[in-house]
């Protein structure tokens, strides 16, 4: 497998990003370019959703490539799904695989998902960590995993939609929305958000008109520094009427803290979770 980085990818102003026009340039090239099969963003950030009148989805469509990241790359990713119409990925970085140690589990599922075309259920690490791992590789705090939690039982499948929910939530009201009609929305979110502010969030979501298509939410793991616990978050479900009658599956494996399972946005998913122990699939990605 050979390695190649865009043109302006060690390129930072003042904002940590290289210009709007520089970035637009490498996504294009990056599309254009028939030597590459996959496209990951270096890191996440704050800015994505700059790049979005600039970007020709036609070109992106006639060209489809796997584009993978989290965080910020919901804006791009979920874009491109309402744009072009492509499956897109959340999953690792670039900078994800430069661990040393826990990497094989995020590894694993990546492959699985974007180069297979098997259906497979969504797997559960036995441990996971919410440390700056790039920052001291060698001594990383790992902890049990508990499993899922099942805030709404139910069973549902649709068609997956969102990531990181603030970048989502940035993209409402635009062209670049992605229609939620018949969906499963996923939804994780990063270490300064509290529960409050994640309920504000997740309400802003409920309040768009076609949230009465969802059906069903997975929300990814909270880091430790956020406060959220399993009884505050069961909390916040449990007030929201629009949730009542579709399930409610959290503590999962995506977002901010390692290892991450990857979910193909636009991809199709089922969950199952009737009892405690819920079963996700992934059918088509």
């Amino acid at each position: 497998m050979n390695v190649s980085f865009a043109r302006h990818a060690a390129e930072m102003d003042s904002f940590q990003s290289a210009s709007v026009a520089a970035r637009v340039s490498d996504l294009h090239e990056a599309f254009l370019d028939d030597s590459v099969t996959v496209i990951l963003t270096a890191i996440g950030g704050y800015n994505s959703n700059q790049l979005l009148r600039h970007i020709n989805f036609t070109l992106i469509e006639r060209h489809p490539k796997i584009l993978c990241g989290f965080s910020d790359t919901t804006t791009l990713t979920n874009s491109i799904l309402a744009q072009a119409g492509l499956v897109t990925y959340s999953g690792p970085h670039f900078s994800t695989w430069g661990m040393k140690y826990g990497l094989e589990f995020s590894a694993e599922n990546f492959l699985k998902c974007c180069m297979g075309s098997e259906p497979f259920e969504l797997p559960s690490s036995p441990e996971w960590s919410d440390d700056d791992w790039y920052i001291d590789q060698e001594n990383r705090k790992w902890l049990p995993n508990e499993g899922c939690w099942v805030l709404n039982p139910g069973v549902a499948h649709g068609r997956l939609v969102g990531g990181h929910c603030r970048s989502l939530n940035a993209l409402q009201g635009s062209d670049y929305w992605p229609s939620l009609l018949g969906s499963i929305v996923c939804l994780e979110e990063t270490a300064d958000i509290t529960p409050r502010h994640f309920d504000r969030q997740l309400q802003s979501l409920i309040l768009q008109p076609d949230f009465e298509g969802v059906r069903g939410v997975l929300i990814g793991r909270f880091q430790a520094a956020s406060g959220m616990s399993r009884s505050l978050l069961k909390g916040i479900v449990a007030n929201k009427a629009e949730l009542k009658g579709i399930p409610v599956v959290a503590n999962l494996g995506f977002g901010h803290t390692s290892p991450i399972v990857t979910l193909p946005i636009g991809g199709e998913a089922r969950i199952i979770a009737e009892d405690d122990t819920p079963r996700i699939w992934i059918d088509k990605h």
